[in-house]
């Protein structure tokens, strides 16, 4: 099958640092594992545009047909959403030329590319929504014509035959965008839940001294607790600093690695100095995709210390570091939030019921913390940094479930067996 990917978000490169950059080009990889040959529609290469030392072209993706359509030169919030749409009319026109047998867009706001397409040509589309952009927009960023913004999510996700949410709470949304919508058109698109995953053939096997029973020789390294992500606030870096300061001058001694960069790295890097603990606390910058899993194979233990939302509807992430933690073989102490407790604390299918009587299938792969809680992050650390063989239990039964429940090759069978497999009539 011939699949025209299209990647119309201007913040996003499809061979940028970002782990939204990660996630398109794994899906790409799990689309050609199952055969099927990708063409990729993007505004740019890498994070910045037209700048080659921010573009990582992975080796296995280097034969990837990539058609760039620039947003670029524009000022201010008006002026970039206007490019966004001139952008995704021309996109459409490029997918409907190729004669794709499938269309695969990355939802984003003012792009009515892949529902154009799909009107044009009738090739199935599928609408991958990773956030509830609208709201999310108005938050955290500035959004100049709200109006155009929402008839431009309504007109996609109507046309599209299938919206492939990453969460729960987004599909939620999903599904009240098309129940407003109500009586505009007489179909209504299939709304699955479709979750990160991982690649664990990327990464690979533990540390020989994770393995190690606790009162190893004294020349074990120290332990590296570590964070791999972009640098924002809502996923509570600081907080992990916070954490850090409280077991700091405890034995064994551990360091803390920040892997990323980001907006609020000078921030951090204050507070890491005004907190006392800058000397322990090493901060990489960006990292290109294909450092990442060397990068996971040097920490013992990895965080993912989300603050507290107001509501838990608010915290719609399916974290894609996670999922990489876990195909490193690490221990994981995460913040308890959405599909975090279910997938690391033993509770429920998502962590897996023991096979063949093998009674380590369940094992918990993490610890679960309340959000926004430097306390209980800290006592958590503490925790695994004193006992190296239940870190080496953690991470060998983190492993086995991306191995068995979370590959992005299972997550595209997923959903293309949710897609027509012929052109549909046009509407």
């Amino acid at each position: 099958m011939r699949i025209g990917y299209l990647l119309p978000d201007p913040g996003i490169g499809i061979f940028g640092s970002k782990g939204a950059s990660v996630h398109a080009q794994e899906m790409i990889r799990a689309f050609r594992a199952l055969g099927h040959e990708v063409t990729v529609f993007c505004t740019k290469r890498g994070d910045r545009h037209g700048d080659p030392s921010t573009v990582s072209v992975p080796a296995d993706l280097t034969d990837l047909p990539v058609f760039v359509l620039p947003v670029s030169g524009v000022k201010g919030a008006a002026a970039r959403e206007a490019a966004v749409v001139g952008v995704a009319v021309r996109m459409a026109e490029l997918a409907v030329e190729g004669d794709f047998d499938l269309l695969y867009e990355r939802y984003s706001l003012f792009s009515t590319a892949g529902a154009d397409a799909r009107r044009r040509g009738g090739a199935p589309l599928v609408l991958e929504v990773n956030a509830p952009l609208l709201s999310e927009q108005k938050v955290h960023r500035s959004l100049h014509d709200e109006s155009a913004a929402e008839r431009a999510t309504r007109e996609s996700f109507a046309q599209a035959d299938l919206l492939s949410c990453v969460s729960a709470p987004v599909a939620g949304w999903a599904r009240q965008v098309l129940a407003d919508d109500a009586g505009t058109d007489d179909r209504t698109p299939r709304v699955r839940v479709t979750p990160n995953g991982v690649d664990p053939a990327r990464f690979t096997s533990p540390r020989p001294d994770r393995q190690h029973p606790s009162g190893a020789a004294p020349s074990q390294p120290a332990v590296t607790i570590g964070f791999l992500g972009t640098l924002k606030p809502w996923h509570g870096t600081d907080l992990l600093l916070r954490a850090f300061a409280l077991i700091l001058g405890e034995e064994p001694e551990p360091r803390l690695r920040i892997i990323g960069g980001g907006p609020e790295r000078l921030r951090l890097e204050s507070l890491s100095a005004e907190l006392g603990i800058g000397e322990r606390v090493e901060f990489t910058g960006p990292v290109s995709p294909a450092q990442v899993p060397q990068l996971l194979a040097d920490l013992d233990i990895a965080t993912a210390p989300y603050p507290a939302p107001s509501n838990e509807a608010e915290h719609y992430f399916s974290p894609l570091k996670v999922y990489e933690y876990l195909a490193a073989g690490l221990p994981v102490i995460a913040s308890a939030l959405g599909e975090l407790p279910q997938l690391l604390d033993g509770r429920g299918e998502a962590v897996g019921t023991p096979e063949d009587g093998d009674p380590a299938a369940a094992m918990s792969a993490g610890i679960t913390v309340p959000p926004g809680d430097p306390e209980a992050l800290a006592e958590a650390m503490r925790d695994l940094i004193g006992d190296s063989s239940r870190r080496a239990e953690m991470g060998a039964a983190g492993r086995r479930l991306v191995e068995r429940e979370h590959s992005w090759v299972m997550r595209a069978q997923s959903v293309l067996a949710q897609v027509p497999t012929q052109k549909v009539a046009q509407r």
